[in-house]
């Protein structure tokens, strides 16, 4: 088969992003703390971008005067034509080149915390059983070895690993771990080593001198019946009436079920709104949030060496015309991105006023394609937008996901929110009565005579997600 060289003209349809297009759209889904440190990196990659001075108006006005005051270059009749000329990037881009990217509304200058509430580090679980391991320990071996078992001691307080796991990770036998286990066993906080929750409920009841007492002997024969709040078989498998066995159950209330946790706080996590939804006299209005995001402009000094009349090789105004492309393009990247955030916050305005009024009991059903048809955008372009994003409202600050639900029909002929129904769940389950909780039936039973057509599985699905235990678990006898 012989091989040939042919020409064809083909005719179809792509779409081609270009690197402006990409940038823009990667500038979509980041957060404000995001676009900051981008921001940040891009003045240190690209001279031509300088930050404005917010602090200083007069400085700004200064410069401004002086970038209106850079002359224009003469053309002469047989100079050729640079096609960078040609463009009218004034016009296209005028509000970048002298004002800069700025904030749209008045920076305010916040004050730093005082140095006492700044601390250096926090002591961790593992530094307090190693600081009591040091003071104890009788021998190297036991060291080495207690070592080996804080190292495998969770947040929680538990050892993760198994005696023969601990024992292969160093030349030691099984006893030896046993050993160094049962002295870890004796540290503060009482109950820490310990395999599962029963081992660690007994630790505890050695220093209340509890050994042997039925207390002990509920932990460890009828925890499973505990659990599921079966007083009267309790009482019959110890052979006692039921008030000892809630006296008893009192003293295991007083236990600690995390013991490490006092040592392990949770570090708050401080949401920053991207966007803030204020209330005026005409109705609510979405304002972003750019507190902390450098205001950018075009350097005039850089611009300075795009004049062909001044005395700067080929090579430097390419090079500076290429970073003044791309310092252009980021600027116009930052403000449509900053442009398509207040649209789509001023829509959720629109459909969530209810909400907004009202709280979380009015919030309605919502979906992208509803904000996309309403700003004229694509559903991905909205995705994007409200991904890893904050709003700030009168109800208390949310992820921008957090108003995109979908809907269940009501008898009444609306849809109601999902999240509503959860929240009416959460309101049944608390007003119940404590002794006779209401079953997941129950629950769709009410639901269904205030027009909501649930099933019982939806209701189980719905409590689960609330992380509310089953009625038989939620039972209090007493």
């Amino acid at each position: 088969m012989a091989i040939q060289q042919k020409l064809q003209a083909r005719l179809s349809q792509k779409l081609i992003l270009t690197p402006s297009l990409q940038q823009a759209i990667k500038l979509l889904p980041m957060s404000t703390l995001e676009l900051a440190e981008l921001l940040n990196q891009e003045m240190v990659e690209n001279p031509l971008l300088e930050e404005i001075p917010t602090d200083d108006p007069v400085a700004q006005e200064q410069e401004q005067a002086q970038a209106a005051e850079v002359p224009e270059p003469e053309k002469k009749p047989d100079e050729k034509t640079d096609p960078w000329d040609d463009q009218d990037y004034e016009y296209f881009f005028g509000e970048y080149l002298d004002d800069g990217y700025r904030s749209r509304q008045p920076q305010e200058v916040k004050e730093l915390p005082p140095i006492e509430n700044t601390l250096s580090s926090k002591g961790s679980l593992a530094d307090h059983l190693m600081w009591q391991l040091s003071l104890q320990a009788a021998d190297d071996l036991t060291r080495e070895v207690g070592a080996a078992i804080i190292g495998n001691i969770d947040d929680d307080g538990y050892l993760v690993a198994s005696v023969n796991e601990i024992a292969g990770l160093g030349p030691w036998e099984v006893a030896d771990v046993e050993r160094a286990l049962e002295h870890v066993h004796t540290f503060d906080p009482v109950g820490v080593g310990a395999r599962d929750l029963q081992e660690c409920l007994l630790l505890q009841l050695r220093p209340l001198g509890l050994e042997g007492s039925p207390v002990e002997t509920l932990i460890r024969d009828h925890l499973r019946l505990l659990q599921n709040h079966r007083i009267p078989d309790l009482a019959k498998a110890l052979g006692c009436d039921i008030e000892e066995i809630k006296q008893h159950i009192e003293v295991i209330k007083g236990l600690d079920p995390k013991p490490g946790s006092r040592y392990s706080p949770a570090d708050s996590q401080y949401v920053i709104p991207d966007v803030y939804i204020v209330k005026t006299d005409d109705g609510y209005r979405a304002m972003l949030n750019e507190d902390g995001l450098p205001q950018l402009r075009i350097s005039p000094v850089y611009r300075r060496l795009l004049d062909k009349g001044g005395e700067n090789s080929e090579e430097t105004r390419a090079y500076v015309k290429d970073k003044f492309r791309a310092a252009l393009w980021l600027l116009k990247s930052v403000d449509q991105r900053q442009k398509t955030i207040l649209k789509v916050g001023n829509s959720i305005i629109n459909f969530q006023r209810a909400f907004l009024d009202h709280g979380i009991e009015h919030l309605r059903p919502l979906v992208l394609r509803d904000v996309a048809n309403d700003i004229g955008m694509h559903e991905s372009t909205v995705s994007r937008v409200v991904n890893n994003k904050y709003v700030h409202t009168p109800q208390g600050v949310y992820e921008l996901k957090f108003f995109f639900h979908s809907g269940i029909s009501s008898a009444y002929g609306e849809s109601v929110s999902s999240v509503t129904i959860k929240q009416r769940i959460r309101k049944i389950i608390e007003a119940e009565d404590p002794k006779r909780p209401l079953s997941d039936s129950k629950i769709m039973n009410v639901l269904q005579q205030e027009g909501l057509e649930l099933a019982r599985r939806t209701i189980a699905k719905y409590r689960e997600e609330l992380k509310i235990p089953t009625s038989n678990q939620r039972k209090v006898l007493y």
